[in-house]
């Protein structure tokens, strides 16, 4: 999917709603645990019920990758089912030594190779050009570096000073700028930061952010929205556990459908204030 094909999505949809699908078997309801893949059957239907106020889902794959064959086997399913027009994020967190990263890049990009096909995965940026380049080989893919992240310890490393009097953050946005362009790059930073967002925006304006930790992890989407939408909108805002956990009985892709009409809702707003 190009950027002009994702900013297409938003307007149709007047949403930048990514709905991470971090499904938890434990939290998932009881009824579900009878059916022959409870995790696939779970996603089936929050997506049923989203995708008309959705353009992206993210399923985090530590949530798969931790059932083994099994889990993959979901993962592949839910990839499968969820429709066409809707970007996926391989939210994998991989990252290696250029001829492992390649494997990775293949593992969630190559569906001849793995049956996965996702338009996208993050990766950790820590070990320099190498380790993201490989990822960057496949045409019509994206990287989704992690730039600065929602989590209590990132300030332990992403926001030491350097001798540039850079923080670490923006070195990683300013020299990843030189692997890849805007079409091939998105960046996450977390909704718990947006003040820092001005700041981002002025060394990456025309990139897509993923922003994660609006909702549960109490993030404001006004906040995010106005200091980091761009002419093209650049922003996919992801939700997970406000969404997808919205009820635990019967009703939870009901409910969920409801949380995700409220944030649609709130970003139509936003679109029309600040695009």
């Amino acid at each position: 999917m190009t950027k002009s094909q994702l900013f297409e999505q938003i307007l149709q949809k007047q949403s930048y709603l990514c709905i991470g699908l971090d499904t938890d078997i434990q939290k998932i309801p009881n009824h579900l645990l009878k059916t022959e893949d409870p995790i696939f059957e779970f996603n089936k239907q929050i997506i049923d019920a989203t995708h008309q106020y959705a353009v992206a889902y993210k399923p985090n794959i530590a949530f798969y990758e931790a059932f083994g064959a099994k889990g993959w086997e979901s993962l592949q399913k839910t990839l499968e089912y969820i429709p066409k027009e809707c970007f996926t994020i391989a939210d994998a967190k991989r990252g290696d030594i250029g001829n492992t990263s390649g494997l990775y890049a293949r593992a969630f990009f190559d569906e001849k190779s793995s049956g996965l096909n996702f338009d996208s995965v993050t990766v950790a940026p820590y070990m320099g050009e190498d380790s993201v380049k490989p990822f960057l080989d496949f045409d019509g893919k994206w990287v989704i570096l992690l730039a600065l992240t929602s989590n209590v310890g990132s300030k332990d490393f992403q926001n030491l000073t350097l001798n540039n009097d850079k923080q670490l953050f923006e070195e990683v946005l300013t020299k990843s700028q030189e692997w890849g362009s805007s079409e091939q790059l998105m960046y996450v930073v977390g909704a718990t930061k947006a003040d820092m967002l001005q700041k981002i925006r002025s060394v990456v304006p025309d990139h897509f952010l993923l922003v994660p930790g609006v909702g549960a992890q109490g993030g404001s989407l006004e906040e995010v929205s106005k200091f980091g939408m761009n002419k093209q909108c650049g922003l996919l805002v992801n939700s997970s556990r406000a969404i997808i956990y919205a009820s635990s009985g019967e009703d939870f892709a009901e409910k969920a459908a409801q949380e995700a009409l409220k944030v649609q809702v709130e970003m139509q707003t936003y679109l029309a204030t600040y695009l």
